[in-house]
Formats: structure tokens, sequence, C-alpha cells
């Protein structure tokens, strides 16, 4: 398609945000508002495994029933990612960022009023699909505002709201929970809804959308623009150019995903249930995980801005595969070396690290136009497949314990640094508005 921007004075434009030198106080705005977007998305979808235990004795549900109900919210996260990826191409990432909070607020919040299997289930997956539209959206709205040279660290930045949101989680589920109620936990989580008016009145829509929304106005008034919006994303997803790396993506992100919901759907409940830690001590562990996490997603985007996007994973890959072989298989033999336990936990946290690399890779792999829809898609479709993850799990357990199933991770997580080669490193792709 030739490019508009240049020759068009309509579309003339001034200095677009990722052409900028230096970081800007709007920068930091939209990049504010995205990374605690992120923190309540992955505090709201994590809350739920530390109360398995205290909604299950209520109700009398079984290890089975719940990992359905998670399943379920994790399948769900797929279908908000390619929902919402096609809104925000088509509407704009500004006010998507704000739907996907509200629907993953108010998810949990009647997650609090369910009294039954059903309900239960319906609440979860409707806070799944918040939470897979939220991530693409803002990783998109800050690969598209950032200069080439910081993306990376930037997009990692916004990352670092998971190990946060875990955090709280651990905070509000393991150490309030018994206080209040499981049902008190899911009403205080309709609170980040609040962040709708801050996004609203203080961060701008993305200049270089608005630039590709220009160039759809103008071919429409030319006549080249026939096709629907949706039709139309999901062909050139779909073209020669762009079907190779999502589908290389995809897998990608389902080796990592794979990784990371191995290690955490049950990981509180294996603390609690095979290593006889009360859900105090469990909550504690998980926060020295979630340490090593936050501290893993800063440094793994400074890797990636320096060494490239490649290299950066397989490092952190293999980082996370030992700590996860040394906390499951090898936990007998290091017992009674407490600290040296935490070292290894602490390094399958910090591993977790290379999930923030999706953000910056992605936006640098596909055009404006689609970046959004392909971004939700690969990522939450990758998501969505772990439905079977906790099933899995639950099963494997029946013989080889919580451990046996939680130390597959370590495969998922080396598959990751491996599978990243199949693509060609990208550090340092600017952006274009015509692209």
């Amino acid at each position: 398609m030739t490019n508009l921007f240049v020759s068009d004075p309509y579309l003339q434009q001034p200095k677009l945000l990722n052409e900028c030198e230096k970081i800007t106080p709007v920068h930091y705005k939209i990049l504010g508002m995205c990374w605690a977007g992120w923190v309540f998305d992955f505090y709201d979808l994590i809350l739920f495994t530390f109360l398995l235990i205290p909604i299950s004795k209520e109700y009398n549900f079984s290890n089975l029933q719940m990992s359905y109900v998670l399943g379920a919210t994790l399948a769900a996260t797929a279908i908000g990612g390619v929902i919402f990826g096609i809104l925000s191409d088509r509407f704009g990432r500004k006010p998507v960022l704000q739907w996907t909070i509200l629907t993953y607020s108010i998810g949990t919040f009647f997650s609090g009023l369910a009294g039954s299997f059903w309900l239960l289930m319906a609440c979860r997956v409707l806070t799944g699909l918040g939470v897979g539209g939220e991530w693409g959206t803002g990783q998109t709205y800050i690969g598209e505002t950032f200069p080439a040279k910081v993306r990376g660290r930037y997009c990692a930045m916004m990352q670092t709201g998971a190990p946060l949101g875990i955090a709280l989680a651990s905070v509000v589920g393991g150490l309030i929970s018994p206080f209040i109620g499981w049902r008190a936990c899911f009403f205080i989580s309709l609170l980040p809804a609040i962040l709708v008016l801050f996004i609203r009145r203080h961060i701008p829509e993305s200049d270089l959308w608005l630039l590709r929304k220009k160039r759809i106005i103008l071919e429409q008034t030319i006549g080249r623009y026939k096709r629907s919006a949706t039709v139309q994303q999901f062909q050139e997803l779909l073209s020669v150019e762009n079907r190779k790396y999502f589908i290389l993506g995809l897998v990608l992100a389902i080796f990592d995903m794979s990784a990371y919901w191995l290690t955490y759907s049950w990981m509180p409940g294996y603390l609690h249930s095979e290593r006889h830690f009360t859900l105090t001590k469990s909550a504690f562990w998980i926060l020295v995980t979630q340490t090593g996490g936050f501290l893993g997603y800063l440094i793994f985007g400074y890797i990636a801005d320096r060494l490239g996007r490649r290299p950066a994973y397989s490092i952190y890959s293999v980082i996370m595969a030992l700590g996860l072989v040394m906390v499951t298989i090898f936990w007998d033999y290091i017992v009674i070396y407490p600290f040296i336990i935490l070292a290894f936990m602490f390094m399958v946290g910090f591993g977790t690290g290379m999930f923030g690399g999706f953000g910056s890779l992605f936006s640098e792999l596909f055009p404006t136009s689609v970046r959004s829809t392909a971004m939700g898609s690969a990522f939450n479709l990758a998501r969505g497949i772990q439905f079977f993850t906790p099933v899995i799990i639950s099963i494997i357990a029946l013989r080889y314990g919580l451990g046996g199933g939680i130390s597959l991770a370590a495969l998922f997580a080396l598959l990751t640094g491996a599978w990243i080669w199949t693509f060609p490193e990208t550090r340092e792709k600017k952006l274009f508005a015509g692209d």
C-alpha cells in the first residue's frame, strides 16, 4: 500500500512521540496508566489462586472443579485478547484500555457474590475477558509511543506490574483473607476501576494510531478502503508478510505461558499441601519469587536493549529452568538449607522476567494497522490454551505430586529460550506512521 503520510498535507503531523530524543512527561503518564492497569489486571487473575482453598472448603468443591474454573478464566483471556485487540486497532488504544479495566474489575467484584459453581465460573470468565484485553492494549500503547532505542526497557517496565500484582494478591489472598473472608477480597478488587478516570483525563491517544486512522479516512474518501475494518485486520494479519511471525509469536507465547502457568497455577497449593507451609508462609515465599520477578523484568529490558531480544530470552530461560528443577525435583536435597531454597525461588521469579520482551518484540514485528490485534491474539490465545495446565497438574499430582507437575515448567522455559532464535533480531527497530 502506498505511503500517504508524506505526500498529503492532511496527514502532516508534528514529531511523533516515538521520535522524541528524550522521554517526556507524556511518556511517563502513558507508562504509568498502562502499568497500573497491568498491576490490577494480574492481581485480579492471581487472587483467585490464593482463594482456591477457602472457596473449595465452603462449597466442598474438588481440586479438579477448581482447576476447571481457573482453566476457564485462562481460556477467556484468549477470547478477550482477540476481541479487545480488534477493538483497539479499530477504536484506539485509550478507550479500549478503559474498557478492559472496567471488565476485569466488574468480573472480580461479582465473583464475591457467586453462590454456585457455575456462577463462579461465569464471573471468572468475565474477569478473564478483561485481563486478556488489557495486556495487549497497554503494550501496544507503549510500543507505539516510546523511542526505539529504549522501547525494550519501557515495555519491560510495564511488565513489572505482573509481579507486583501477584505480590498484592499474596497479601490480600494470603494475609488479609483469613480476617475479612474470601468474598470481601473480591469486593475490594473493584477499586482499580478508578483508574479509568485518570486514563480519560490525563493521557493522549497513541499518535501513531491517530495517523493510521487519518490514513483510513483518506482512503475512504478516494474509494480505496471498501472492506470492513475487522475483515481487513484479519486479512492483513494472515497475509504473507505477517502470517509467519504471527505463528512464530504464538508458539513462543505458548512455550513461555506454559512455563509460567505450570509454575504458578498450583505453587501456593504445592507449598501448602506438599511442603506443609501455612497459608501465610506460602504467601511470603511467593513474595520472594515476585521480588525476583520484579527485578527480572526491570533488568530484562536493559539486557534486551543492549544485547538483543534473542540473547535476553535465552539467558532468562536457563535461569528459570534451573530454579524450577531445584525447588521441585531436588527439594529434599536442599531442604536443610532454607536460604538456598529461597535463592532458587528467587531465580524462578527472576526468570519469568523474559515476559518483559513480548511487548517490544511484537511491536517491532507487526504494522500499526494490526499491531494490537496480533499482540493481543497471540499472547492471549497462548494463555487461553493454559486452560489445560492446572488440570494437567492436578492429574499428574495423583501419581507424582504437585511438585512433579510443576517441574514440567522447566522444559517449557528451555523451549522458550531456544525458540526465540527462529525470529530476526529487532533491537532498535524504528516504527513509522506509514507502516
